[in-house]
């Protein structure tokens, strides 16, 4: 990719090594991904559904917007709470302008699906990250509902969507594991009469299911034999309001929890995390690597595990990361390479070709990130391989983030703890995913510059 051009609003960091340890209790932003399918799903449910702990970064508050424009009533009381006033399955109306997701992939893909299959015309944009990402995986197995989509070259937004208000249910079998192709075809199974039927090779998140069985949708899943999974909905559902308790994001845990495993010394408690299997990998990972990380406090919200997570500073060994985990752990492996690179030994990722459609071409911008701050790693075809430096980063180098918010965290707590400043190009749009970032790691004692 080439270079991006920084805009005037950037804010580069220099970042220096931790001053004392981190210790202290801290609850992460709400999840990114249980947020977006709250304002969704409530939208096309009946009643008011009370939203708690919503994560209110752009990329959600992008997903209020547009359930909005399609005529759900959104809003957000004294409390910090959001009401959404549902308009029923099949009931949402035409947008009167163009819906622009800005930077969250996950809210276009699957907004495609539901307004797949409505009768109405839309058309969604989104920022120039965006407006960059393919969305033919998702566009493709919807158009078999009866939809017609017009995109850009590759199938890229803006994309105008003109849908069947009688949808034919899907049966799709999924090439490559992706959470939210498969919410998008479930999601305009929804409005399709009859049997819609998702077969996944591996399991990938599953809080679409979650959600819907919560709203009161028949969903069924079952094992194949390969270890992959079929997923049905029973069509034309009647979704009713139900409250939703949103937990602490385990993406955004991940980047506090890898800093108290690195800073010497520190003790932390990440209060209130969700702990789907389906996306806990890095934690799994991380206690192969021998970190000291205990789980206290079990409990369920609005059908997801939750729990809080104890940290305490651990000196790691490499891990050999097998591609089956590979969709548990997808956004964390940016934050992970850090810790391997920290380790003791050579690290391999294996399967990691989905990094290459991230917000970024992610691989290429992690290979980059350790690279100039002096470790060395290697791509084997889809593998990563990371030679750990045994606690001792060299640092010094300088972090082109290309909008990529994972990355600007990444190379922040990689700064934590290598032995020269680490300049970092911009970190203007963390706050998409982890408001108050910042500030909340300050307040364990991580020193960042304001």
């Amino acid at each position: 990719m080439g270079m991006t051009q920084a805009p005037s609003s950037s804010r580069p960091l220099r970042v220096t090594r931790a001053p004392a340890p981190l210790a202290g209790t801290v609850a992460v932003p709400g999840d990114k991904s249980i947020s977006h399918r709250a304002l969704m799903f409530s939208a096309l449910a009946e009643g008011e559904t009370r939203i708690i702990g919503l994560l209110e970064g752009e990329d959600v508050l992008r997903t209020a917007d547009a359930m909005r424009a399609l005529g759900a009533h959104i809003t957000r009381d004294e409390n910090g709470r959001w009401h959404v006033r549902g308009r029923g399955l099949g009931a949402l109306t035409e947008p009167s302008d163009v819906l622009d997701m800005g930077n969250s992939g996950t809210a276009a893909r699957l907004l495609s699906g539901i307004l797949a299959s409505h009768g109405m015309m839309s058309v969604m944009t989104g920022d120039a990250s965006l407006r960059r990402r393919p969305m033919k995986r998702v566009t493709d197995p919807l158009a078999g509902t009866g939809a017609t989509f017009l995109a850009r070259e590759g199938g890229r937004l803006p994309l105008a969507i003109q849908g069947n208000a009688t949808p034919a249910p899907l049966d799709y079998r999924l090439p490559v594991a992706s959470a939210q192709v498969k919410s998008a075809v479930l999601l305009a199974g929804l409005n399709a009469a009859g049997e819609t039927r998702v077969e996944e090779p591996v399991p990938t998140r599953d809080h679409t299911e979650n959600m819907l069985r919560h709203f009161g949708a028949q969903v069924a899943v079952e094992e194949t034999p390969e270890g992959g999974r079929i997923i049905r909905l029973q069509g034309k559902p009647h979704l009713i309001a139900r409250d939703v308790t949103v937990p602490g994001d385990p993406s955004s845990a991940a980047f506090v929890l890898v800093a108290a495993l690195l800073v010497a010394g520190s003790d932390v408690v990440i209060s209130n995390v969700g702990l789907n299997p389906l996306r806990t990998g890095l934690f799994t990972t991380l206690r192969e690597m021998g970190a000291r990380l205990d789980i206290t406090n079990e409990r369920t919200e609005g059908g997801e595990p939750v729990g809080d997570l104890h940290v305490q500073a651990s000196s790691l060994q490499a891990v050999d990361v097998p591609a089956e985990r590979a969709p548990s752990m997808i956004d964390e492996y940016p934050i992970l390479a850090v810790a391997a690179a920290f380790a003791t030994g050579i690290s391999r990722f294996r399967g990691v070709e989905e990094l290459r459609v991230k917000e970024s071409d992610r691989l290429a911008s992690t290979v980059a990130l350790l690279e100039k701050n002096g470790v060395r790693t290697k791509v084997d075809g889809d593998d990563l391989i990371i030679y750990g430096t045994q606690g001792a980063i060299p640092g010094g180098g300088t972090v082109e983030t290309h909008m990529d918010h994972r990355l600007a965290m990444s190379a922040s707590i990689l700064g934590l703890v290598a032995k020269n400043p680490v300049e970092i190009d911009d970190t203007a749009f963390i706050d998409t995913s982890f408001p108050g970032y910042f500030p909340l790691l300050n307040s364990l004692g991580a020193g960042f510059a304001a």
